[in-house]
């Protein structure tokens, strides 16, 4: 792979990313029939592209400079963090979003549009697309 930023983790990690946003919209397109987008820089989906990123930062610092020192202990515990936050706070933020929008659209007097946009309701992960992502990530950290 070629540098893109001069620093190889970050491009590896650049590389996931990119990777699990263009299988989103590749998703999208076969379950739905329809080309988005948008998907392309949308939160949310499959693959977590949030947990891609991370690890294939953590498989690459474990392969250029090893898992014993703290450099990797960090990036570890920090994809850690990242990944509990995209299928546990993110999505539960989503739920409650969901939830918020259908109580609005039942209000009688105030609708969504009184008060403001509809909220975000895509935002978190499943456990599942967070392990995909992550799968994803430790294989292009391992292949780069």
């Amino acid at each position: 792979m070629g540098r893109v930023t001069g620093n190889p983790v970050i491009d590896c990690a650049l590389l996931a990313w990119l990777l699990a946003q263009v299988i989103k919209v590749v998703l999208e397109g076969v379950l739905n029939r329809r080309v988005d987008l948008r998907r392309f820089v949308a939160s949310g989906g499959m693959p977590s592209s949030h947990a891609a990123f991370v690890m294939a930062c953590t498989t690459s610092i474990g392969r250029l400079y090893g898992t014993a020192g703290p450099l990797f202990a960090l990036s570890a515990v920090f994809s850690a963090v990242v990944m509990y936050d995209a299928f546990n706070v993110r999505r539960s933020a989503g739920d409650t979003a969901r939830l918020v929008n259908q109580l609005l659209a039942h209000m009688e007097k105030l609708t969504a549009e009184d008060l403001a946009d509809d909220l975000k309701v895509i935002m978190g992960h499943t456990p599942f697309q967070v392990l995909m992502g992550a799968a994803l990530g430790v294989g292009v950290g391992l292949l780069v």
